[in-house]
């Protein structure tokens, strides 16, 4: 099949998946002590359910969804609660978190096989929630909220994102080298829950192992769903590029993918829809990708959620002398951070040690070159956005320019010669935006 991709901007950073893309899923050994947040979501924090000195066991509720657009959290592990303090996740959020000092042994396996297929929608988007699923790609939206159909509205495609354009990681790939049949099953279920017409598979074409992989089973059990080979384009992985790519459809301005009858959802969280479902185990670990040319020996890994950075670079053989950067997530939309004592959440697919600085080369003037609106994959102008944001503009960049469209993936920083801080400053601007309005 034809690779399939989005039509205007976007860059082509070198991949540098070949790090770790053949390791294989490790299991970690378990930390002596997690950080569990009661912010691991898009919304509002959870609340939490536990105190200091409580015990916990693996998959029981310690922190309760709090609104509508919120989700549950659960134990990781069996353990006690050592302590309730404040913690600040990569993203430079503060948030609650348990301190959960970790049992020698843990007792509880979801190792229990439980059918799926005479459930009526109903029932698969409470236990979504129930299990407090939400998207593992990075944004970390409610899932169960994003498959609450409202009356009116269809859902004609189901997509099923596992471009993983991100350079460096390789957890989705190695789900859908390792775990095909469960990630494929993971979207039937997800389908039974929003009754799709159709269902897709976008994957990006330097994963074309993982293509066939995932064509075989679907031959082999003819199962209702489309591989669709993507090209590498960065960000092919955004759900406004990928729906464009398979579906041939545009998200207007302000609007969301089930307006134009299509709700996206990331391979890695149709993997734990099959856990929630198929094993009812809550999402309480993830893979997670430990790579980088300034990492000693790279992994994927499963790691319960709570896990500090350290413990995962300790296990990848720590990080070299020659180390500049440390990244949570990947180089074009990861937060570098500077504390290894911080805790993954359910959105954390990598962690990265590069032996160089991203944003490290002397910055000049605009030079009006036009590269940024060139490779702005939405068809912003970067340029006057940036110089209305720095001299206070911030309503002219809104309202004129667009800003709340900008998917701040980085296309624009990547390819500008004077090596402004464009995302940055939209970053700053969105926020400044949504202060005036309040």
């Amino acid at each position: 099949m034809k690779a399939a991709t989005f039509p205007r901007g976007g860059v082509h950073p070198a991949d540098k998946k070949e790090l770790s893309k053949n390791k294989k899923i490790e299991r970690l050994p378990l930390p002596s002590e997690l950080v569990v947040s009661m912010s691991q979501h898009l919304g509002a924090p959870a609340t939490s359910l536990k105190k200091k000195g409580d015990r916990v066991e693996r998959g029981e509720l310690i922190g309760q969804a709090s609104a509508f657009i919120s989700a549950d959290v659960h134990s990781p592990v069996d353990g006690t609660v050592k302590d309730v303090i404040k913690v600040q996740l990569a993203s430079g959020a503060v948030a609650d978190a348990l301190v959960i000092e970790v049992d020698s042994e843990q007792t509880k396996e979801f190792d229990k096989v439980y059918p799926w297929e005479d459930l009526e929608r109903e029932d698969i988007q409470k236990a979504i929630k129930e299990y407090g699923i939400v998207g593992m790609g990075g944004a970390t939206f409610p899932t169960n909220v994003k498959f609450q159909i409202p009356l009116g509205k269809k859902v004609e495609y189901l997509v099923i994102n596992g471009a993983e354009c991100e350079p460096y990681l390789t957890c989705d790939y190695r789900l859908m080298i390792e775990k095909g049949e469960e990630v494929l099953e993971g979207a039937l279920i997800a389908a039974k829950a929003i009754e799709p017409e159709h269902i897709i598979v976008g994957i990006e074409n330097n994963k074309k192992d993982a293509i066939e992989a995932l064509e075989k089973i679907v031959r082999d059990k003819n199962l209702p769903i489309l591989i669709q080979p993507l090209k590498k384009k960065y960000p092919q992985g955004d759900e406004k590029q990928l729906l464009k790519a398979t579906i041939k459809r545009e998200i207007p301005s302000g609007k969301l993918p089930l307006d134009i009858g299509a709700v996206v959802c990331n391979l890695g969280t149709a993997y734990a829809i099959y856990e929630a479902i198929k094993l009812h185990k809550p999402l309480i670990e993830r893979v997670v990708t430990i790579t980088g040319e300034a990492i000693n020996e790279p992994k994927n890994v499963i790691a319960p959620i709570g896990t500090r950075i350290r413990d995962l670079i300790e296990y990848a053989g720590g990080v070299k002398d020659d180390m500049a950067e440390l990244i949570s997530g990947g180089p074009m939309m990861g937060f570098g951070i500077a504390d290894m004592d911080i805790p993954i959440v359910k959105g954390s697919g990598g962690v990265l040690a590069i032996p160089f600085l991203i944003n490290d080369k002397n910055q000049f003037a605009c030079v009006s070159c036009g590269k940024c609106v060139q490779h702005c994959p939405i068809g912003l102008q970067p340029n006057k956005m940036f110089r209305n944001i720095k001299y206070g503009n911030y309503a002219v960049a809104i309202n004129e320019y667009s800003l709340m469209d900008c998917k701040e993936c980085g296309c624009c920083a990547y390819s500008c010669p004077s090596h402004l801080p464009l995302v940055q400053a939209f970053k700053m601007g969105k926020k400044m935006g949504r202060q005036l309005k309040k």
